[in-house]
């Protein structure tokens, strides 16, 4: 991971350099594995987020706001209770781990003065938040791991603490010159023989010392000559001093297309060329929380949107399947036409049909050129009971067409609906808006209506809400119900209206007010807006529709979000979330 023990030395540094002689004043647990310290110093006040995340472990200043809950967590109330109030006295790395040990002052209950220790442990799915005493007996930890989880090493309360059983590597801080590094295996990559020798690193560091190395990262054991050799171990050597005399320059690599975080690290990185840009900070914390807040916030949405996601993926699977079948059914009926000539030929030839017959030639007139045609018949039925049977078949087959027509459309507009649901359950960004699209599937009958532990109805969430830069309104929907509330109630006649063209996704509206003038430059950022929240979000040039609201309507009996439109215009832009209000 990119979170090595380099960038934990470059956050510790940070870390004593602002908060130390700070107070805890406020603790919050807004997830089930993370926590944010409010501390507050004389010259400013820190949030401090240390998360346990199995896909985002991390800890840095962040300024993002998430809600809590409304009962605090247990860890929480704990927390509170211990360090609440307390002075931090020392911030510390454990070794060059990426453990990071924050050391607090507190009065206990019979007002004596004790010392705890915070400890985060930055270790991919092995991540824990753990408070202990001041001997390092444990108190509890975000994450209990008992002896069925890890036989080597366990954290429970009241066991001492122990550091995680150290890795067979030397640490980058502890690399001299005389720093050996076994290059012998010929199909290794090099960057895979430093990173399996030396503690600390990332692959993405590996990759760079390569890089300074030879130009490229694609360098083979097989290939390395003594020079060779020499010229990585003088790189590495050259990084571990810079991180021991704490020369840190944090930067984060972007992709130069699309503008999306792809990596970070504490030190300079060139390898991606042209690929990528390189963004540089002067604060470690400050690029942390700008790499990881956007990421976080995506992985956990999709967590809790996976049984959403999973239900309405079934309903749909299911519906395609359904449809398929009717239209199988919609096409068998198209025949239905030759069991009433054949009834009708029958009838007309009965005089010279005989019972026990199995089939008979009879001139069809229906047809031009009056061809002759053989019509199969049940021996053990009289003709007339022939002549029946395929009447039967003719009017079940009419029925059938009827009715596959009338549900092919019901379907197709279930189908519709969902898929419109499901792009809004993806492209949700907080617990409310899944909330509120669950609810919605309540009304619609795709969730057995229940309600809450209290009883009570959840407030509804209030569209989504941001100013463009030529100071007009602009709302987007956060569900198909709250798309009809915008589109039909919230708007004038006179608003303008956008959706992406024939692809999923909120409506949004832009408040014209008495400057009935939009610019150019407001359209443009509803339209992207319009593409960010949409099944197109990922791509570029999404044609998105806008009209007058008085041209958009709402057949009889469609479902919510469901609406069609005339008059329009259509742009052509590339996906971007719109500026908070």
């Amino acid at each position: 991971m990119a979170f090595d023990a380099a960038v934990v030395r470059c956050l510790v540094r940070e870390l004593n350099e602002t908060i130390i002689g700070g107070r805890i004043d406020k603790i919050y647990q807004p997830e089930k594995d993370e926590i944010t310290l409010g501390i507050r110093t004389f010259e400013n006040n820190y949030k401090l987020a240390l998360s346990a995340s199995s896909a985002h472990p991390r800890a840095h200043f962040t300024d993002a706001s998430k809600k809590n809950p409304q009962t605090a967590p247990l860890f929480c109330m704990l927390l509170r209770k211990h360090i609440g109030g307390g002075r931090i006295t020392a911030v510390e790395q454990d070794g060059f781990e990426r453990v990071i040990r924050i050391s607090v002052e507190s009065y206990d209950e019979m007002g004596d003065l004790t010392t705890k220790y915070l400890i985060a442990e930055i270790m991919g799915r092995h991540s824990n938040i753990i408070l202990t005493s001041g001997d390092m007996r444990i108190i509890d930890c975000i994450k209990r791991v008992d002896f069925t989880v890890s036989s080597v090493r366990q954290l429970l309360p009241g066991l001492y603490y122990e550091s995680a059983p150290p890795q067979n590597k030397i640490d980058l801080t502890d690399i001299g010159e005389t720093v050996k590094i076994d290059f012998s295996s010929p199909a290794e990559s090099a960057d895979k023989a430093v990173l399996s020798a030396v503690a600390g690193i990332s692959p993405l560091t590996a990759r760079e010392i390569v890089f300074r190395a030879f130009g490229r990262t694609d360098v083979r054991c097989a290939e390395l000559t003594d020079s060779g050799r020499n010229k990585i171990l003088y790189e590495v050597v050259r990084l571990a001093k810079a991180v021991r005399e704490n020369r840190f320059e944090p930067c984060m690599i972007t992709d130069a297309r699309t503008g999306k975080p792809m990596d970070f690290s504490s030190t300079p990185i060139g390898q991606y060329g042209a690929l990528a840009e390189v963004k540089r900070f002067d604060s470690i914390s400050r690029l942390l929380d700008e790499f990881y807040t956007s990421r976080d916030m995506r992985e956990r949405m999709r967590q809790k949107s996976a049984d959403l996601t999973k239900l309405l993926g079934n309903n749909i699977e299911r519906l395609s399947k359904k449809i398929v079948i009717l239209q199988k059914t919609l096409a068998a009926s198209k025949d239905k036409d030759k069991h009433k000539i054949y009834g009708d030929l029958i009838t007309a030839n009965i005089y010279a049909i005989e019972q026990g017959m199995k089939e008979f030639e009879a001139v069809n007139y229906y047809e031009d050129g009056s061809p002759t045609v053989k019509i199969t018949l049940d021996p053990s039925l009289t003709p007339s009971q022939n002549a029946q049977r395929y009447y039967k078949r003719y009017n079940k087959a009419k029925t059938a067409e009827v009715e596959a027509a009338k549900q092919i459309k019901a379907a197709e507009a279930d189908l519709e609906y969902l898929e419109s649901t499901l792009a809004a359950a993806e492209t949700a960004d907080s617990a409310e808006d899944l909330n509120a699209i669950r609810a919605e599937l309540m009304n619609e009958g795709y969730i057995p209506k229940r309600r809450d532990g209290k009883g009570r109805k959840q407030a509804a969430a209030k569209p989504r809400h941001f100013v463009s830069s030529d100071g007009f309104d602009v709302y987007v929907g956060r569900n198909n119900t709250q798309n009809d509330y915008l589109t039909l109630k919230f708007a004038n006649s006179s608003d303008l209206w956008f959706h992406t063209k024939k692809i999923h996704g909120s409506h949004v509206i832009i408040k014209l007010g008495v400057n009935k003038d939009v610019p150019h430059e407001t359209i443009r950022e509803a339209a992207e807006a319009a593409a960010y929240y949409s099944k197109a979000r990922a791509s570029s040039q999404v044609p998105v529709d806008y009209t007058v609201v008085k041209n958009v309507k709402k057949p009889n009996g469609a479902k919510p979000g469901m609406v069609i439109y005339d008059g329009y215009n259509t742009i052509y832009v590339t996906p971007k979330e719109p500026r908070a209000e």
